[in-house]
């Protein structure tokens, strides 16, 4: 009997000795599993931040395989334990190895760190929209009274679309053509459409940054070009005040006649502006040679694009809030005008700005962040971007207004001393100027009217206005060009992972083929003097109807085709925290329901009142509304169907058998290692799950929504 308690004590000691090794392992590998899995915080130039990091390397490679080798063992005890030794010996010996070597099929860019990421996300969705579009909005639909709808269709629409494709790039690893393929190959011409309309919208967005270039090269002039009107040599050479810059302002006569070189109308290009194909020629240079490298890689680019315009804009809020009528401008901008929530159309407004100063659907946001970690934490960074966007665009509109403020007050005191001497001097009361703040405040503008015309005046009234010229267009410059990065990563990002040019380096792709020399060519279409009005037909058509459309497929195909828990699943796996009802609820049923809600509205708003556009009437200086000519709303038409009509087209061709996308194997994602990491166990669907979504036991879900392909299992669970 004691012996056979003392073989029992034996037994027993060595059972708790193999259990407390086992835990010892058990931590050693969730140790070393975390340092695979490189955390989202670490911006440390020791590890590689993105996906080309050991966790992203496929079972496939000879290294990787010795690594998670589960194979018997001829020592130790069989089963789970012996397995877990020779993962952690296998370890231990590669780690005194040299840095793991992947395939150059599995190799993709990745981000050098956590900060690169946000900074290029945030320059990306920051852009010339914030600055001059917001601002206008808002004095026009209520002043602080446009903030509720404003807030509330980014709560409903813009912060879940932005979620979810940072969510769907970062899980899958493609971009939009790839992504979108992956959840359906019916699905495939959503990322078409991106890219199309991605590229569309780049070729005239850079319009606005070559206009910004010419304005910059003037303002080291002295005086500034737009500062006073220019003579004009008559036949009897005599010299006088251009006339058409005295019925205008020598702003408005310096962006029209100087800069533009317009022409009455759309239909009458008349000659071919030099100055602007020089200045598109030099912007597109300046994107090819900051892209050349890819924009993961161009981290110096990225810091100084993105934080440069904020130090500008503090710049300016400093010097704004000091000039006389500053106040004025604030209030006029921020007063609410409750009324107006009533209105349809201004909710419709908000819910548009919204969708657009995001930068959704385009395909950059997915191919930004199909560069990051498995781990990295997505839904914090769609929280910190768009509220960094949102709040960059109330600021700018402080800024702008402070301005506009001192303007219309500068204005305003000059009709008032006009007025008194004119009352002195015994002048008929029908003759005396009206003098109203209120209407001058009123006369903002939006767009390159509020850049280049309303703003420059101001400028020109401030000390040094050379100095604060130089500034306020090195900060559209930089605002324009990063959003630029952004649109053409989309690109060319789906054009690699579609593998059109398998054998063509990136750079290539970026600077040759299809991108930066092609819109560069396009682009000369803007150089002429019906080039501003093409410009203002492709913003009105091209990057509008077409992205809401966009979005709402991206909607349909996460939430109906994917499956909505499982891309729950994917997010939890991921952040380490599964997305709570509201975020599902919006990506089910709300966010589409507005955007189609938004769509109907906006094509109700142009079927009634129709679309114009201002042409440049030399007699008068100023615009008038002229309507499109009937060849103009046929290019719109194109415009829009050349991008759109991917989606169901690559659906049909794909049911008779014709595939416009190839099918290519899915990234590697390492499942089981983010399971362990997190502690994640099988989520099962609540009560509130079940009737709202309609989730099945079996982890399909109904309402006319199948999970598309087979469930994927985990690793251990197929064991």
């Amino acid at each position: 009997m004691a012996n056979t308690a003392h073989l029992f004590r034996r037994q027993s000691s060595r059972d708790l000795i193999q259990q407390a090794t086992v835990r010892s392992l058990d931590e050693l590998e969730l140790r070393e599993l975390r340092s695979r899995l490189v955390r989202a915080e670490n911006g440390s130039q020791n590890v590689v931040y993105g996906a080309t990091n050991q966790a992203f390397i496929s079972d496939d490679d000879p290294p990787m395989g010795r690594i998670l080798d589960i194979g018997p063992s001829t020592t130790g005890p069989p089963g789970k334990d012996n397995r877990k030794l020779a993962v952690q010996a296998s370890i231990v010996s590669q780690q005194q190895e040299a840095a793991i070597v992947e395939r150059p099929e599995d190799e993709r860019e990745s981000w050098d760190s956590k900060w690169t990421f946000l900074l290029a996300t945030i320059g990306y969705a920051v852009g010339l929209g914030n600055v001059w579009r917001f601002p206008y909005l808002a004095q026009k639909n209520g002043g602080g009274a446009f903030l509720v709808p404003y807030f509330v269709m980014l709560l409903l629409q813009g912060l879940p679309i932005f979620y979810l494709e940072l969510a769907i790039g970062q899980r899958l690893r493609k971009g939009a053509i790839g992504v979108w393929h992956e959840v359906s190959a019916y699905l495939g011409g959503i990322g078409i459409s991106s890219a199309f309309v991605s590229y569309i919208v780049a070729l005239y967005y850079n319009t606005i940054i070559a206009w910004c270039l010419i304005y910059l090269l003037h303002s080291f002039e002295t005086p500034l070009p737009w500062a006073e009107c220019p003579k004009r040599l008559f036949k009897n050479f005599t010299y006088d005040i251009e006339p058409e810059c005295v019925v205008s302002s020598p702003t408005k006569y310096y962006w029209y006649r100087e800069t533009l070189q317009v022409s009455p109308s759309v239909n009458e290009p008349e000659q071919i502006n030099y100055t602007v194909a020089l200045a598109l020629i030099t912007a597109w240079s300046l994107v090819y040679l900051c892209m050349v490298q890819g924009i993961t890689e161009s981290s110096k680019i990225v810091y100084i694009t993105a934080i440069f315009p904020y130090v500008v804009l503090i710049i300016f809020f400093f010097r704004g809030i000091t000039l006389k009528g500053a106040s004025d401008g604030i209030a006029h901008l921020f007063t609410p005008r409750w009324e107006s929530i009533l209105e349809p159309v201004v909710w419709l407004e908000a819910g548009t700005q919204i969708f657009f100063s995001l930068g959704l659907a385009f395909g950059g946001l997915i191919a930004f962040s199909s560069y990051n970690p498995a781990n990295n934490n997505c839904y914090r960074d769609a929280l910190v971007v768009s509220i960094t966007n949102c709040s960059t665009s109330m600021f700018a509109g402080v800024v702008v207004f402070s301005v506009i403020g001192f303007k219309a007050t500068s204005i305003y005191d000059s009709c008032i001393e006009e007025r008194t001497e004119m009352i002195r001097q015994n002048k008929s009361q029908n003759l005396l100027p009206v003098c109203d703040l209120q209407k001058e405040l009123e006369n903002s503008a939006s767009g390159t009217g509020l850049a280049f015309i309303i703003f420059t005046e101001a400028i020109n009234q401030f000390p040094a206005a050379q100095l604060w010229a130089v500034l306020f267009f090195l900060m559209l410059f930089t605002l324009g060009i990063d959003s630029q990065f952004g649109t053409l990563e989309g690109v060319s990002t789906s054009l690699m992972d579609m593998k059109l040019f398998p054998n063509v380096p990136k750079e290539m792709i970026t600077g040759v083929i299809g991108l930066c020399i092609s819109c560069c060519v396009l682009s000369m279409c803007f150089a002429n003097g019906a080039g501003s009005y093409i410009f203002q037909l492709m913003d009105s058509f091209a990057g509008s109807y077409t992205l809401l459309i966009i979005a709402f497929f991206e909607c349909i195909g996460v939430s109906y085709i994917y499956g909505l828990k499982r891309f729950a699943d994917d997010i939890e796996l991921m952040t380490g925290a599964r997305p709570n009802l509201y975020w599902m609820l919006c990506w089910k049923y709300i966010s589409p329901i507005a955007m189609i809600t938004i769509l109907v509205a906006s094509f109700l708003e142009l079927a009634s009142e129709g679309s114009s556009y201002p042409g440049w009437n030399a007699l008068t200086g100023s615009t008038d509304r002229l309507e499109w000519p009937h060849w103009c709303i046929v290019v719109a038409i194109l415009l829009i169907l050349v991008s759109i009509l991917w989606i169901p087209g690559v659906a049909i061709l794909r049911l008779c058998g014709i595939n416009v996308i190839e099918d290519s194997e899915p990234a590697w994602f390492p499942s089981a290692e983010l399971r362990d990491v997190h502690g994640i166990v099988p989520h099962e669907p609540t009560d509130i799950e079940i009737s709202l979504f309609c989730i099945r036991a079996d982890g399909s879900e109904g309402l006319c929504c199948p999970t598309y392909g087979p469930r994927e299992q985990p690793l251990d669970e197929e064991e």
